[in-house]
């Protein structure tokens, strides 16, 4: 149904003289390159003085596509996720297509209902940041015969394309970081075992110490019950009690890390000077804690534009083969960590 007043492309092509086919092709970014750059540029600069906007419901009715997809997150708070959703959304957009975000959080319920109520919805596909290493919700979405990808996340059985960091090579360089600096006892602050980030970093930890012929009993490991800053300061604790002479520690993310530090503080020990912190993801401002967080740091918004041309490609069939896609991280050396 057109909208009241609004400005129709008939319109558009009457106020510069051409065929209202041509003003199509030029608005839709799947055939806009049919059209001369000069005649786009005209024809776009035109829509956007007389107030433009295509009617979303009308092209769906007439193509049958919705041109929307989903993306689920289990902690929109979490600033890892900004920079990841404007990956998603500079591919996405870019071919004409719109998203929808949802905190659907760690219940697995809940994912599972807003998938069904995307589905309703018509979205063409789903990019996860919420799986567990053995998640249910991706079945469901091969049953619905939904593309899907994770992104920041996999699966243990690699059903579904996936985009993430090399998460046992990001430990190993915190750990030789640390070593480095004359560190023989670390401790790690684990992530959730039951997510990959948490699983395989942890496996990282323990390659990369015995790698460097360390004693497993000076590399004690605490597992957080979540990658927040309170199950942070929980695990320090606990790691304390379990290693009070530890020098290092390698935290699973950054947000774990910050709890380490309200930890530390509170045992009367400061960072770096009694025990050195290094964190993982290097989101925003943790260059501006005190003192800024030496850390892992992920190309996020990387990770957000490999998986969206992943669905892209999947929705669009150009190719149908599974992608496991792995990017490097990198060691961001701040004052957090120094030489004992």
């Amino acid at each position: 149904m057109q909208r009241v007043g609004a400005t129709t492309i008939k319109q558009i092509a009457e106020e510069l003289g051409v065929h209202p086919s041509t003003v199509s092709r030029a608005l839709n970014p799947s055939t806009r390159r049919l059209i001369g750059k000069a005649t786009t540029e005209r024809i776009e600069q035109a829509a956007k003085k007389l107030g433009y906007y295509p009617n979303a419901a009308a092209a769906s009715l007439r193509t049958g596509r919705s041109k929307l997809i989903g993306v689920f997150l289990p902690d929109i708070s979490n600033p890892v996720f900004s920079p990841i959703l404007s990956g998603i959304a500079e591919v996405t957009s870019e071919a004409g297509f719109a998203t929808i975000v949802a905190d659907v959080g760690t219940e697995s319920r809940s994912q599972t209902e807003m998938m069904f109520e995307l589905v309703a919805r018509r979205v063409e596909g789903l990019i996860l940041a919420t799986v567990s290493r053995n998640d249910s919700l991706v079945q469901q979405c091969m049953s619905e015969g939904l593309p899907v990808v994770l992104v920041n996340r996999a699966e243990s059985q690699m059903r579904v394309s996936s985009v993430t960091s090399d998460d046992a090579y990001g430990m190993r360089l915190a750990i030789d970081h640390l070593h480095a600096l004359g560190h023989r006892r670390i401790g790690h602050l684990a992530g959730p075992q039951n997510l990959s980030t948490g699983y395989l970093r942890g496996k990282g930890f323990h390659e990369a110490v015995a790698a460097l012929g360390l004693d497993p009993a000076d590399a004690p490991v605490v597992e957080c019950s979540a990658y927040t800053r309170q199950a942070g300061a929980v695990a320090m604790d606990a790691l304390l009690v379990q290693k009070p002479d530890v020098t290092g520690v390698v935290a699973s993310n950054d947000l774990v890390a910050l709890g380490a530090y309200d930890a530390l503080q509170r045992a009367g020990l400061k960072v770096p000077d009694d025990i050195s912190v290094v964190g993982h993801n290097d989101m925003p401002l943790v260059d501006m804690v005190h003192p800024p967080l030496s850390t892992i740091r992920i190309s996020h918004r990387e990770l957000g534009r490999e998986a969206a041309r992943l669905l892209m490609s999947e929705i669009n069939h150009d190719g149908s083969a599974r992608r496991s896609i792995v990017l490097a991280p990198e060691l961001v050396v701040r004052s957090s960590t120094r030489k004992v």
